[in-house]
C-alpha cells in the first residue's frame, strides 16, 4: 500500500522512554526500524483529522508531530507513561497533549467525545476475553461516525523470530490474535477497510483495522451501533 503519511520524528535521544517494554529504541535500527515506522505510518494515514483524537497507549509520543498537523486537541491514556515528562518535551514545541494515565477498559472520558481514537499495538496484549469490552468502550468515547484505528502485529513464524531477536516471548507478551481483535471490532463498530502491511518477498505482518462508529439512526434516536 502507498504510503499517504511519513513518519516525523524528534531527533535521536529527544524522547522520553515510556518504560521497560517502549520500543522507541528499534525505531532508527537497519530494516527492523522500518518496520516499526511503517506500521505507524499506515495507522496515521487512515486519519482524517478534526477536533479531538485519543491515541491509547501513547508511550513516547512518538506520533504527535504527526497527530498535531491533523487535529486541535491531542489526548492521550497510557497505563504507566510519566505523563508530565512526556507532555513537556512538546510543549516546548509549542504542542499541547492533554495526557492521563488510564485503563482502556474503563476510560475517564465522557460519551462521544473524540472524532478518533487511535490505538497501535495496545490491543493483543489484552485477552481474547477482553477485547469485546474494549470495543464497547471505545465506542462510547468516540462520537457518532467517528474513526477507531487499530493496529496489530499478524502472528506469524516470522514475526515471533524478529521479536525474539528484540528479545521479545510474544508468546507470554501477545495474548489475543489478529482475527480475534478484528471479530471483537466488527460486532460493534462498521467496518472500513482493513489494511495490511507486507513488506517485499514477506507475507503479512501487521494488521491496520479502520471502523467507524455507527450513527444514531430514526427519529427514535437509536443507536444502532450498538449490536446485540
Amino acid at each position: 500500500m502507498k504510503i499517504k503519511c511519513r513518519l516525523k520524528m524528534l531527533p535521536s535521544g529527544s524522547y522520553i522512554k515510556a518504560g521497560p517494554s517502549d520500543p522507541i529504541k528499534f525505531y532508527r535500527l537497519p530494516f527492523i526500524g522500518s518496520l516499526y515506522r511503517r506500521r505507524i505510518e499506515l495507522c496515521l494515514s487512515e486519519l482524517t483529522g478534526g477536533n479531538r483524537i485519543l491515541e491509547v497507549g501513547f508511550g513516547s509520543g512518538v506520533t504527535f508531530l504527526n497527530l498535531s498537523e491533523k487535529y486541535e486537541e491531542i489526548h492521550g491514556l497510557d497505563l504507566d507513561a510519566d505523563i508530565e515528562t512526556v507532555s513537556g518535551v512538546f510543549e516546548k514545541l509549542k504542542i499541547k497533549t492533554i495526557l492521563r494515565n488510564g485503563n482502556v477498559l474503563n476510560m475517564p472520558y465522557q460519551d462521544g467525545y473524540f472524532d478518533s481514537v487511535l490505538l497501535i499495538s495496545i490491543l493483543e496484549h489484552l485477552g481474547p476475553d477482553q477485547q469485546e469490552q474494549v470495543f464497547k468502550e471505545i465506542a462510547r468515547v468516540v462520537k457518532d461516525g467517528g474513526q477507531v484505528i487499530y493496529g496489530a502485529p499478524v502472528y506469524r513464524p516470522f514475526m515471533k523470530f524478529l521479536f525474539w531477536v528484540l528479545g521479545y516471548d510474544i508468546g507470554k507478551l501477545h495474548l489475543s490474535t489478529e482475527k480475534q481483535i478484528f471479530a471483537a471490532a466488527e460486532k460493534t463498530l462498521k467496518k472500513v477497510k482493513m489494511v495490511e502491511m507486507r513488506p517485499p518477498l514477506l507475507s503479512s505482518l501487521y494488521e491496520i483495522g479502520h471502523f467507524v462508529k455507527y450513527k444514531v439512526s430514526g427519529p427514535s434516536n437509536d443507536r444502532d451501533y450498538a449490536k446485540k
